[in-house]
């Protein structure tokens, strides 16, 4: 799998940009604020028809336009692919995929594998749930299109159901209609159980092998699934709930409150694991994503480092480094100080500046530049 163009207009602070990616390592560095990560999330917008950020879709348009285009130039085995990403602050996203448009956006989801590291996932050990649940849910969406159905449906089913607890204080007779609601909400919830179920078993073994690898042998990482509830209890649990849900006006049974934890021995890592440990266990599970989707779709992902890698210590930064050969990869970064004297190749340097990208150097004419600095 390999990027091999992005063109944006009207995107973020992007009027218009046009970048070729090497399909080795490419280094996109600058301050602060200038638009590093706006590129990355454009190509997991194509990835996954969503924000890594988990913003709306209007919030991606430019300030004071109405729409934004993406587009991405791929190849996967021997094919070309062009996608064409429509994004309007008023109307839902137009997709097309060499000129052909898509009716469902989920119909997307599988061309392109991404593997995205930002410094938030070094918290998702000690974060709260919604942060392990977020990790489960992005890496299933990139390899499930149903799977990603059935989130959204569950998601928007969730919201009604909400809604409706709250308006029952004040009309009691609606409770009579919940019954719709929970119907589906059960049945999309049991889907979404019964694939983190599948999904946790296959990432746990590469998981835990990683982490032995990183920690030394001096770790032994247990990761455990912590269901709210199991797919064939999910709605008769639901409904002993009803009662609290109503009174509370929140449902309190589902999916949505389901949660992982990371063990060293007997110990939680969550609770009591220091820093580094934590940090240990994060880089392990999102380098277990790069084996297992090689594995699950025999195809070797494009990998995103989102200005990670200065907030890794010198060890981490190199076993992370050594791990992502033969991979696409794409790094932000503030400086080039990470790559000065350590044997990581790189292929294609940008300069981001301001929405623009204002110098496109090969690593040799960038080491000579700094130099005469």
């Amino acid at each position: 799998m390999i990027i091999q163009s992005l063109e944006l207009a009207n995107f973020r602070n992007y009027e218009s940009l046009k970048m070729e990616f090497s399909p080795g390592t490419n280094i996109l560095y600058g301050e602060n604020a200038q638009g590093k990560t706006n590129i990355l999330e454009a190509l997991y917008m194509v990835s996954t028809t969503r924000s890594h950020r988990g913003v709306r879709d209007r919030d991606l348009v430019r300030f004071g336009q109405e729409e934004a285009h993406i587009r991405t130039e791929l190849l996967k085995g021997d094919i070309d692919y062009r996608v064409d990403m429509h994004l309007r602050k008023m109307k839902s996203k137009g997709i097309a995929i060499n000129g052909q448009r898509i009716r469902r956006a989920s119909e997307l989801v599988g061309l392109l594998h991404i593997v995205f590291f930002s410094p938030e996932d070094l918290g998702i050990v000690k974060n709260g749930p919604a942060e392990r649940r977020r990790f489960m849910d992005l890496e299933l969406c990139q390899l499930d299109a149903s799977y990603l159905h059935d989130l959204n449906q569950y998601n928007r089913t969730l919201e009604q159901r909400n809604k409706l607890l709250k308006d029952i204080a004040q009309f009691p007779q609606l409770a009579d209609t919940l019954d719709v609601w929970d119907g589906q909400l059960e049945e999309y919830g049991v889907r979404i159980i019964q694939r983190r179920e599948k999904f946790l078993s296959q990432l746990i073994p590469v998981v835990e092998e990683i982490h032995g690898r990183l920690s030394g042998g001096r770790e032994k990482l247990r990761l455990v699934y912590e269901p709210n509830t199991a797919a064939d209890e999910f709605g008769a649990k639901l409904r002993r709930s009803r009662d609290r849900d109503i009174a509370m006006r929140m449902t309190f049974t589902g999916p949505h409150r389901d949660d992982f934890t990371f063990f060293d021995g007997e110990i939680d890592l969550r609770r009591f694991g220091s820093q580094g440990q934590q940090r240990t266990c994060a880089l392990s599970l999102k380098l277990s994503e790069i084996e297992l989707v090689k594995e699950l779709i025999g195809d070797r992902p494009v990998l995103m480092l989102d200005d990670v890698l200065s907030e890794l210590d010198s060890g981490r930064q190199n076993y992370l480094l050594d791990t992502i050969g033969g991979n696409q990869t794409l790094i932000t970064c503030t400086g080039l100080d990470e790559f000065v004297d350590h044997r990581f190749s790189i292929d294609r340097l940008y300069k981001i500046e301001n929405g623009r990208v204002v110098m496109s150097n090969s690593p040799e004419a960038e080491e000579t530049r700094m130099e005469r600095e």
